[in-house]
């Protein structure tokens, strides 16, 4: 055989394995993803062999610096056990006297008392409203107009539905993840009260017609200030004349230890992404790497981005169990634990932005300074083929990494994205039970209520407690009143009102 030849079948064979051991990591990432367990967590015990291994003599590492000195240790305190009845539930007394003291009580004395207690639950049910307005007529004027009552203002001029049964159809749907259809079956079968589901969607779009000023009034507020995270979520949407569903988004926008506010695109391109975020916002904004949000940034300027640690961890995390790359693949996973048990601690002693600051470019920055030597070093040799996990990972860190850095510079923003990739769970758990939403055109409804449930959250509020309020006073309030009902100030104004009555 001819050396050309079998230069050209062993580069032939080399790549073939290269191109199958590819295939291998994607398969066994895919397995992981679906049979695997859902925690990022590593096995402490396998970490720490894996930490040994790196420290013994005969095998020096770049990247075998010590970090104990560097870091703050994790406080390990109990939790404590919560009661298993909590003690803010009204109590249903049933006193049992024994056979013989009923039969003759004078006989005896009480000496003490053995309690015993259940928790009970007594089902929701339906009632009348019935609103009856008396007319009148003037005695002493007989040719006067007989009187009545106005009707105090409603949602809807003789609508059947009262903002009590409406805000339990919201919570039902968007909160415990019902579908209407369900709805309509429960009413029926349980309560015997039979409301058509047109009906009920009809109830639906009454609120979010009404709850919409509200939603805006929380966005207005949420980009006058400075750092916002954001994030986007698949939706699909009923798309009349093409005979299936099509894919829309929610773009979710937090700000952490604030509201939460989805906002609906039946795309995710960037004139979505501009159309949300007005011209005169300024500041940081927190995100993923898809591509548009640097495009965005690059066409207004005041708007600095902020990468999400998190994203970076689960990439390493997939990559891990590459046999190659497993003892460097676990070191560099451990280094990013240290960044996070420094934002632990800081959560736990409610450090402020300044604080927070300072303690990062004290401990979290040689950490991500040795991070950076080690990628940058396995970048630059060729260590791992780019498409394999362990590739893709050095290079998507590397790639943001100038925005993985922002947060040590700036106290106000978080490691990581978690906090509005967790407001966009409930999203998620509502798809696999309604599907789809009804129509391109429905889907701001669904975004302004998922924005007050979620708000609601935020702040410790109860969201039915919330939406029945401002549903009942929303038609007798003024368009200046709509900013002092917003979740935040709701449970503010109802924090002073029970301090007074105390």
């Amino acid at each position: 055989m001819p050396n050309d030849e079998l230069k050209q079948l062993r580069k032939e064979v080399a790549r073939l394995r290269q191109e199958n051991e590819l295939l291998r990591q994607k398969i066994d990432a895919m397995a992981r993803r679906i049979f695997g367990k859902r925690s990022e967590q590593l096995n402490p015990g396998q970490l720490e062999f894996l930490m040994g291994q790196l420290d013994q003599p005969g095998q020096p590492l770049a990247f075998e610096e010590a970090v104990a000195s560097e870091v703050i240790k994790p406080s390990r305190k109990k939790k404590q056990r919560k009661a298993r009845i909590p003690d803010h539930l009204p109590v249903v007394e049933e006193v049992i006297h024994p056979a013989p003291v009923q039969a003759n009580p004078d006989r005896y004395r009480k000496i003490g008392e053995e309690v015993s207690d259940q928790l009970d639950y007594v089902p929701g049910r339906f009632q009348i409203l019935r609103s009856i307005r008396p007319t009148y007529v003037n005695r002493n004027e007989i040719d006067a107009a007989p009187l009545t009552a106005a009707l105090p203002p409603k949602l809807l001029e003789r609508g059947l539905l009262s903002p009590g049964l409406i805000t339990h159809i919201l919570i039902s749907k968007y909160a415990d993840h019902l579908p209407l259809y369900r709805q309509e079956q429960i009413f029926k079968q349980r309560y015997g009260v039979y409301i058509p589901r047109q009906t009920l969607a009809r109830g639906v779009e009454l609120a979010a017609d009404w709850l919409k000023p509200v939603v805006q009034a929380i966005s207005n507020e949420q980009v006058q200030g400075a750092y916002l995270q954001i994030d986007e979520t698949p939706v699909k949407y009923l798309s009349p004349g093409k005979g299936k569903t099509a894919q829309g988004y929610f773009w979710v926008v937090h700000v952490p230890g604030g509201d939460t506010v989805y906002h609906w695109a039946p795309g995710r391109g960037q004139e979505h992404l501009l159309r949300l975020l007005p011209e005169t916002f300024s500041g940081t904004l927190q995100c993923d790497g898809y591509g548009v949000y640097p495009a965005v940034a690059k066409q207004r300027e005041g708007i600095e981005l902020a990468a999400c640690w998190a994203h970076v961890r689960r990439k390493f995390y997939e990559a891990v169990e590459q046999k190659e790359s497993l003892r460097r693949n676990s070191w560099i996973l451990n280094q990013i634990g240290h960044l996070y048990r420094i934002e632990k601690q800081l959560r736990e002693s409610r450090a402020g932005p300044a604080l927070r600051h300072a303690i990062r470019v004290h401990q979290s920055r040689p950490i991500l300074e040795r991070l950076h030597r080690l990628l940058h070093s396995l970048y630059h040799k060729h260590a791992h083929l780019p498409q394999s996990l362990s590739g893709k990972a050095i290079g998507y860190a590397l790639g943001q990494w100038s925005q993985l850095e922002v947060y040590i510079e700036n106290g106000q923003v978080e490691i990581d994205n978690n906090p509005v990739e967790n407001a966009i769970r409930p999203t998620a758990l509502g798809r696999k039970n309604w599907l789809f939403i009804g129509s391109e055109e429905a889907g701001w409804r669904s975004a302004v209520i998922y924005s007050l449930i979620q708000s609601c959250k935020n702040h410790g509020v109860e969201p039915y407690a919330y939406l029945k309020d401002i549903l009942e006073r929303l038609p007798s309030m003024t368009n200046q009143q709509i900013k002092d009902v917003t979740p935040r100030k709701w449970a503010k104004a109802k924090k002073i009102a029970q301090k007074i009555a105390s």
